[in-house]
C-alpha cells in the first residue's frame, strides 16, 4: 500500500475515532443527566441587600409571603452587593452572590430554578442577574431552565399600583390634604432612571401633593425641593420608595446631618414627618412581586 493510501486510511480512521469518542461523551452525559433525581423548581430571592439589622424586617415579610405562597418549596436568598456581604460575613452572617447560590442549587441536583429579583426597577443589577442566570441554563448537566422573575416596577399598571398602595399603607392616617408626601426612590445611572420620572407624573396626576424624588437619578431631591418651596408647604412627609428602609432611609432621608432631606426641607420652614418602613414591610406590595413570581413558577413547570 503507498504512503498516499496509508495517510487517507489513518485520516479516516482518526475522524471515526473522534466522532465515536464525541457521540460516546454526549450518550454518557445524557446518562448521567437523567440519572440525576429532579427537584422541584427552587426559588431564588435576589436583593441588593442590607446591614441595617432594622430593615431586616422587610426581607423577613418577603420570605414569609412566599413561602405560604410555595409552602413546599425550596427557597434561598441572595444578595447583589458585594460590600454588604463582606459587612456581613464580619459579621458572622453569610449570604451568597446570586452566581454563588444559582452553583449551589446547580451542585444539590436542582434542575429548575425561579430567580425572583426584589428590586423596584429593571436596572444594571436586574439585567446583569438576568445575563448570568441564563448562563447557568447553557452549561452542560447545569441547571435545565432557569428563568428571572420582574422587578416591582415594569408596566403603567404596577407603578400606578404602587403609588395607591403606599397611599394606602404608608402615609400616616392623620395626613391632610394640603400636607405634601415626598417619596425616596434609588435613581440610577441606568436608561431604567426614566421610571421614576414616570411615577413623578403618575404621582402628580394621582394627587397634586405627592411627589417622587430619587437619591441619584432623576427628579432629583433639589427638584422637588424647589417645588415644595415655591407651592409654600408648610408640612410634608418622607417615605422611603424602597424595598428596605435601609441606610439611604435612614441617613439620607431621615438622618439629622445637614445635608439629609429631613434637615434641608427642615431649614426651608418645613414641618418634616418622616416614615421609616420599607415598602416590603407592607403585604400588598409584596404580593405585587409574588404575582411576579407566579408567572415565572408557571412557566418553570
Amino acid at each position: 500500500m503507498c504512503s498516499v493510501q496509508m495517510k487517507k486510511k489513518f485520516l479516516i480512521l482518526t475522524l471515526v475515532a473522534f466522532l465515536f469518542a464525541g457521540i460516546h461523551a454526549e450518550v454518557s452525559q445524557a446518562d448521567v443527566h437523567s440519572a440525576k433525581m429532579e427537584k422541584d423548581p427552587a426559588i431564588l430571592l435576589v436583593t441588593f441587600g442590607t446591614s441595617v439589622e432594622s430593615a431586616q424586617v422587610s426581607f423577613r415579610n418577603i420570605e414569609k409571603r412566599v413561602k405560604a405562597a410555595y409552602p413546599k418549596t425550596e427557597v434561598r436568598w441572595a444578595y447583589t452587593s458585594k460590600i454588604i456581604r463582606k459587612k456581613l460575613e464580619k459579621l458572622g452572617t453569610k449570604i451568597d452572590s446570586p452566581e454563588m447560590a444559582l452553583a449551589r442549587l446547580m451542585d444539590e441536583g436542582y434542575t429548575k430554578v425561579a430567580v425572583q429579583s426584589l428590586h423596584m426597577i429593571p436596572g444594571a443589577e436586574f439585567h446583569e442577574i438576568n445575563v448570568n442566570a441564563r448562563l447557568f441554563g447553557q452549561m452542560a448537566g447545569g441547571i435545565d431552565k432557569v428563568l428571572v422573575s420582574l422587578p416591582l416596577l415594569v408596566s403603567n399598571e404596577t407603578m400606578e399600583k404602587a403609588l395607591k398602595e403606599v397611599m394606602v399603607q404608608a402615609v400616616p392616617k392623620e395626613r391632610k390634604a394640603n400636607d405634601a408626601v415626598v417619596l425616596m426612590g434609588h435613581g440610577t445611572h441606568h436608561p431604567s432612571d426614566a421610571i421614576y420620572s414616570a411615577l413623578m407624573y403618575k404621582a402628580q396626576k394621582m394627587d397634586a401633593n405627592l411627589y417622587v424624588g430619587t437619591v441619584e437619578g432623576s427628579p432629583s431631591f433639589d427638584d422637588v425641593k424647589e417645588m415644595l418651596v415655591k407651592k409654600k408647604t408648610k408640612k410634608v412627609y418622607l417615605i422611603p420608595f424602597m424595598t428596605v428602609a435601609g441606610d439611604h432611609a435612614m441617613n439620607d432621608m431621615a438622618g439629622d446631618e445637614p445635608d439629609s432631606w429631613k434637615s434641608q426641607l427642615a431649614k426651608e420652614g418645613l414641618e418634616v414627618v418622616t416614615v421609616k418602613k420599607g415598602l416590603a414591610e407592607f403585604d400588598s406590595i409584596v404580593d405585587m412581586w409574588i404575582a411576579q413570581l407566579k408567572t415565572t413558577m408557571a412557566h418553570l413547570n
